[in-house]
């Protein structure tokens, strides 16, 4: 277990829902996909995350999932990283989603 924090801590997170608009493998990684996200009136980010082990483009595309929307700016293999996907681990990561279809950008409460 990580350490306590305290809920002034927990608030500055922004987690929110975005919409997977586009997805590719990042050339020269085995292990990033660079995401297009759609988070509605809050712009599109790119978001790099590292499980192409476990997932094709094809599997993110069209779908929404819940990210990290104020992490700072990250440079992965020369390109920079705007968030990052929250997944459950397992055999495999299993990435966050809404039950039902939400606007994107919609906040996590």
């Amino acid at each position: 277990m990580k350490p306590l924090i305290t809920y002034d801590d927990f608030a500055k997170l922004d987690i929110r829902v975005g919409t997977v608009i586009n997805c590719e493998e990042k050339e020269g990684s085995e292990k990033l996909l660079r995401l297009t996200v759609d988070f509605g009136e809050h712009g599109m980010r790119n978001i790099l995350s590292g499980i192409k082990k476990w997932y094709k483009p094809s599997d993110l595309i069209g779908k929404q999932f819940v990210f990290v929307f104020n992490l700072a700016p990250r440079k992965m293999m020369g390109e920079e990283s705007e968030g990052m996907i929250l997944a459950a681990e397992g055999k495999k990561p299993q990435p966050l989603k809404p039950k039902s279809k939400v606007p994107p950008g919609a906040p996590i409460l």
